[in-house]
């Protein structure tokens, strides 16, 4: 099998492997949604280095974290070397259009996650992501009526935010700060806990920042730990590794008034469907890097 794309040609490895099993769903047909999506997904990708969650055998195999770029990878991807504590660099992929999001995706690479700052400037962040992460005891109702709170406090800060199911089981509320807030990450950790402590100050019982799992009991957590130099959140209409393929989906606010909504209500299946209903809602934010 051959995806062309913007006239390189991919040749797609084992494309007959079962990677959802659940929906029977192959490796081809993930290789070929990344393929169809580019055009909606890649603006919110470029620029920015990614991490590779990768599933070779697919999502009932093993499954890694993948930063390092690996040499074998072709000369035409982009990448940014990114300099490590313990010395030595890491070199990250930056998908900068189609057809490297077709090859991350023809190496198992399900699920990309991107940094929250660019190659111009990776430790001052350009967006701000309050992650509404539900316990074990998966409460979605409760995810919503937190991401109402959170917006109803914004708005009256007036600064603007935008939502999105992960896929997985939660929301991602989404600030973009470019070029407005050139400020290092420390700073904007900061600011995250500070307004996620007044939602947790307005709900003690349902919602937390603690993240050990033993601490929060059955409490949501507002997470704000993504919100720091080389940590990564997964990318707009990035497929999650769960059954039927759900995808990350940006949403409007309104939409949690829908009884349906669920974080994986949308899947490689559906859409389509919904872009072209909506459009993509997100491509006239400021969470399109520059």
């Amino acid at each position: 099998m051959r995806i062309t794309s913007n006239k390189r040609v991919i040749e797609i490895s084992h494309p007959d492997k079962i990677w959802f099993p659940e929906s029977g769903y192959t490796k081809a047909a993930i290789v070929q949604y990344y393929h169809d999506i580019a055009p909606h997904m890649v603006p919110f990708m470029q620029h920015r280095p990614l991490t590779m969650l990768r599933y070779p055998d697919g999502i009932t195999g093993e499954s890694f974290y993948h930063k390092d770029m690996p040499a074998y990878f072709p000369d035409w991807i982009d990448s940014v070397s990114v300099a490590k504590k313990e010395g030595g660099k890491t070199r990250y992929v930056v998908c900068n259009n189609a057809e490297t999001l077709v090859y991350i995706a023809n190496q198992g690479c399900i699920t990309p996650h991107l940094w929250l700052s660019t190659v111009q400037a990776l430790r001052k962040p350009d967006k701000l992501i309050f992650d509404l992460d539900p316990s074990t005891n998966y409460d979605f109702a409760l995810v919503k009526q937190v991401a109402k709170k959170l917006y109803a406090l914004l708005d009256s800060m007036r600064i603007p935010a935008y939502l999105m199911t992960t896929g997985s089981r939660g929301l991602h509320v989404v600030i973009p700060l470019a070029p407005y807030v050139p400020e290092d990450f420390s700073v904007i950790r900061g600011y995250a806990r500070t307004i996620a402590q007044e939602i947790v100050n307005q709900m003690p019982n349902k919602v937390t920042l603690e993240a050990r799992k033993e601490k929060r009991g059955k409490r949501l957590l507002i997470d704000v730990m993504r919100n720091g130099f080389g940590q990564t959140a997964v990318a707009p209409y990035a497929v999650r590794a769960r059954p039927h393929a759900p995808v990350a989906t940006p949403i409007e606010w309104d939409e949690l008034d829908n009884s349906h909504l669920r974080s994986d209500l949308y899947t490689i299946k559906t859409i389509f469907k919904r872009l072209k209903s909506v459009g993509n809602i997100w491509k006239n934010t400021g969470l399109v890097a520059k």
